[in-house]
């Protein structure tokens, strides 16, 4: 494991996509897992920090799956200390999925085939372009945001009945570093956590609607080995998703879509 940096403020930000003030940054040649060294680092860290690593050799995905890491790709885990209860950090998930959205749009300058998958994947013309995991940090407050995104490559096994990858550049043509894509994520995450700080999740909500994919529309959703479908009504003040059936509305705190 390689440090190549650390900073409380980047001196070249992109544009006026600015750092946010008070966030450091880590970025790694090679490590484990982003999400392992944010726990290994929480309990010294003094304040919010992004670690990225140019390579992860036991990244990990939802449930415990293997998350392939091809170079070139954005593997990074925001490492922060929120007050709040277990509901209320989870709901980082819908501001990690705008910062996404909004740092996509950012690098590329297009909207066209953007939208955010219930729970916490981004889909780029019907293919999953990125993916966040929550974790809380044992023995500490802390709260780890891992995001994975398919800047150059897309991995080569695919799980059964998975949406299928695409990357950013073959999608839209646009060749972005990790380094950059942090550029531009790291600050429209701070705008969105400034939000739910000051207003609550009612905008973040909002928000979220405005760009999910398939609303309105006949989902699937499975949660263990039940399976749910009906239209996708709209998610409730907790981020559960609420799906009409014909049996009634039905609320799904957790669990993974299907179209």
């Amino acid at each position: 494991m390689v440090l190549i940096q650390l900073q409380l403020q980047r001196p070249k930000p992109l544009s006026n996509n600015v750092w946010p003030a008070g966030v450091a940054r880590i970025v790694l040649d090679e490590v484990d897992s982003t999400l392992s060294h944010a726990a290994r680092l929480a309990p010294s860290l003094k304040g919010p920090t992004w670690i990225l690593a140019h390579r992860q050799t036991a990244g990990r995905g939802r449930r415990g799956r293997a998350w392939a890491d091809p170079v070139g790709n954005f593997a990074a885990t925001l490492v922060m200390q929120p007050a709040g209860s277990p509901d209320e950090l989870a709901l980082r998930s819908f501001i990690g999925a705008l910062a996404l959205y909004d740092a996509v749009v950012f690098v590329t300058g297009r909207t066209a085939g953007l939208a955010l998958k219930w729970p916490n994947d981004v889909l780029l013309n019907g293919g999953k372009l990125a993916g966040i995991l929550l974790e809380s940090t044992s023995g500490t407050n802390a709260l780890a945001i891992g995001i994975g995104v398919n800047l150059l490559n897309v991995p080569d096994q695919v799980e059964e009945g998975a949406t299928m990858p695409v990357n950013l550049l073959s999608q839209t043509g646009a060749s972005v570093s990790p380094e950059e894509f942090l550029d531009a994520i790291a600050p429209a995450f701070a705008r969105y956590e400034a939000q739910f700080a000051t207003y609550g999740f009612a905008p973040i909500r909002r928000a979220w609607l405005d760009r999910a994919a398939r609303l309105g529309q006949v989902i699937t959703a499975r949660t263990g080995q039940t399976q749910i479908t009906g239209t996708f009504e709209t998610i409730d003040d907790s981020g559960a998703l609420v799906i009409k059936t014909s049996k009634g509305r039905q609320v799904i705190p957790a669990g993974e879509v299907f179209f």
